[in-house]
């Protein structure tokens, strides 16, 4: 189980800017790794009112559930690791897992056993150390959506948004803010829904 900050910035890119900045870093078609990301929420979304959201991440063959909240500054991460099992009785609406993720859900007043899978976003990923911080190439697919994303994951926000800016100015990269993926995948459910 872990607790962190997790601090970013994020952009969404075309596809062309996305691959000249990959190539730009000398990143390869090899260097992305697949991920799948689960999200969950009570189907009157108290999650999201509570800008909050939940994910079981597929990496690897392994399952971790984790439960963002606001801070301050960034989002609180909780997250555990958890079985395929459990994984799939947690996506059929069977059982949730104990641990601190319940825990702080039970803070957040939300009932673990309302909660109901929603779908998946897969996502093919590229990360590179840069100034101190993250670079993340992120190419996107959901639903019948495919989008790019640059985020940078930093340690404090203020020098790191400078930077970020900086590194999108260098390569005439337009500055577009990324709504986070849970958003863009809720978003896209409600269009697809009309």
């Amino acid at each position: 189980m872990s607790k962190e900050i997790e601090i970013e910035c994020k952009n969404m890119v075309t596809r062309r800017d996305f691959c000249r900045l990959a190539r730009a870093f000398c990143i390869a078609e090899h260097d992305f790794k697949q991920q799948e990301n689960f999200y969950f929420d009570t189907p009157d979304f108290a999650l999201k009112h509570k800008k909050s959201a939940l994910r079981v991440r597929k990496k690897a063959g392994c399952f971790q559930l984790t439960l963002k909240t606001p801070e301050e500054t960034g989002l609180l991460e909780t997250s555990q690791m958890i079985g395929e099992k459990v994984f799939q009785k947690l996506k059929n609406g069977s059982g949730f897992p104990e641990g601190e993720v319940m825990e702080k859900l039970m803070e957040l007043e939300v009932t673990p056993s309302k909660l109901v899978y929603f779908g998946k976003l897969t996502t093919k990923r590229a990360e590179i150390a840069y100034k101190g911080g993250l670079l993340v190439f992120d190419h996107n697919f959901y639903l019948n959506e495919e989008d790019f994303e640059i985020e940078y994951e930093v340690s404090e926000l203020e020098t790191g948004t400078k930077q970020f800016l900086k590194l999108l100015e260098t390569y005439g990269i337009p500055h577009h803010p990324a709504k986070n993926k849970v958003l863009r995948f809720y978003e896209a459910k409600r269009s697809n829904e009309k």
